[in-house]
C-alpha cells in the first residue's frame, strides 16, 4: 500500500444523542472530540442523531400507514373504483 493516501482506520465511539447509547466500532470518520470509556481507553467521539437503539423501525414503535385511522382505506374507496378510460 502507498503511504499517506489512506484514511486513518481506528476504533471510534459512536454516541446516540437521543438516548445516550454508546457503541465502539472501527471507522475512518473524522472526529474532533475524544471520550473516556469505562475500560480506561480514550477514543475519538462521533455523535449520532439516531441509531438502531432509538430509530422507530428498529424499536418497534413505527406506525403503519394502514393502521392510522383508515386513511388508506378511505382513499382506496374514493379513488380505487374508477375504471380506466
Amino acid at each position: 500500500m502507498k503511504e499517506g493516501i489512506h484514511p486513518k482506520y481506528r476504533d471510534i465511539c459512536f454516541v446516540d444523542l437521543s438516548n445516550g447509547f454508546k457503541f465502539v466500532t472501527r471507522s475512518c470518520a473524522n472526529t474532533k472530540e475524544m471520550i473516556k470509556m469505562d475500560d480506561g481507553r480514550e477514543l475519538p467521539l462521533y455523535k449520532l442523531d439516531t441509531s438502531s437503539e432509538s430509530h422507530p423501525f428498529y424499536t418497534g414503535t413505527q406506525k403503519s400507514v394502514d393502521n392510522m385511522g383508515g386513511r388508506v382505506e378511505r382513499f382506496r374507496n374514493k379513488y380505487g373504483k374508477t375504471a380506466a378510460k
